[in-house]
């Protein structure tokens, strides 16, 4: 064979290996479950959560590193579609056809769980007296028809799960009274109920209920939680607590969801399977919340006086 004939051969080889390989380069990862560096996004609504979560498999795996975006949560969905990042977490559970179609859009491996249980709190000033509301009552409050000229306020007047919940749970199709108010970030709720009598606010539990925090104490200090009626009791009113959240007693419970998409068996499902897992479901416990990937026994008990 000539020189000339081997040259032309070898190019024809290249060429049917290039053409067999794909239109598109092959992705190389450099993280695992124990090694790396990811971006995940996250509902603003559960930041304290999210932040002890992380702390926490960071601590444990000291060459990992996971970088958070807390966003409202329609930001949170269109992350789906955005490379760098490989995880969401919010309340958001998609259905099977959207779920495939994530899947045929991204040809990745895409994952969701639902892995605790949360609720919507409501809270007032200290001074307030409206402590024990009836859905209907909330329901008239965020419509501007209740008795009392008190102003709601949200993490946002649209996109976050909070006003979602509300929007499609206890609204059903009515709209929210124009004098609302939306503040950035679910603390700024809080600070704003705390200085202003006539305010009632919507946030997740998961800010206010952990007694253990300091931070939440120094909150619970400001405001006050309302208890709501009961769902399966009329005229009893619960507080949103672990066991009115897992029984649904506590009328405004919501799934904490991720959504993780990776295309191998890296840091986001190493995070994951900690989040799914026991100590991740001890940290929600902790908080508050209601972890979503354990049974539970709930007995009744009595104390002496």
């Amino acid at each position: 064979m000539s020189r000339f004939s081997f040259v032309i051969w070898g190019l024809v080889l290249m060429l049917i290996v290039a053409c067999s390989s794909g239109s598109e380069p092959v992705r190389q990862f450099t993280d695992t479950p124990k090694k790396g560096t990811i971006t995940i996004s996250a509902d603003e609504s559960f930041r304290p959560i999210v932040d002890a979560l992380i702390q926490v498999y960071e601590s444990n795996n000291d060459s990992t590193k996971i970088h958070v975006q807390y966003k409202p949560e329609s930001e949170c969905m269109k992350d789906l579609f955005n490379d760098s990042i490989r995880m969401v977490i919010s309340t958001v559970e998609l259905s099977d056809e959207q779920l495939r179609s994530v899947v045929d859009s991204l040809h990745l491996v895409v994952k969701q769980l639902p892995v605790a249980r949360d609720a919507v709190a409501v809270i007032v000033h200290p001074s307030s007296r409206d402590s024990l509301l009836t859905m209907g009552e909330v329901k008239a409050v965020l419509t501007g028809t209740y008795t009392k000229p008190l102003t709601p306020v949200l993490d946002g007047l649209s996109a976050t799960s909070t006003v979602r919940f509300l929007l499609d749970s206890v609204l059903r199709g009515q709209k929210v009274t124009a004098k609302a108010m939306g503040a950035n970030t679910s603390d700024s709720v809080i600070e704003y109920v705390a200085s202003h009598p006539d305010a009632i606010g919507f946030i997740g539990v998961s800010w206010i209920g952990n007694k253990d925090d300091a931070e939440q104490l120094s909150f619970l200090k400001k405001v006050k939680i309302v208890q709501l009626e009961s769902s399966d009791k009329p005229g009893r009113y619960v507080l949103p607590v672990q066991a009115n959240i897992y029984t649904s007693r506590y009328p405004m419970t919501r799934n904490l969801v991720y959504i993780l998409k990776e295309g191998h068996r890296g840091l986001g499902t190493g995070f994951a399977e900690f989040v799914g897992g026991e100590i991740g479901q001890l940290i929600f416990k902790r908080a508050y919340l209601m972890p979503g990937r354990r049974s539970f026994l709930i007995r009744p008990a009595q104390t002496k006086e």
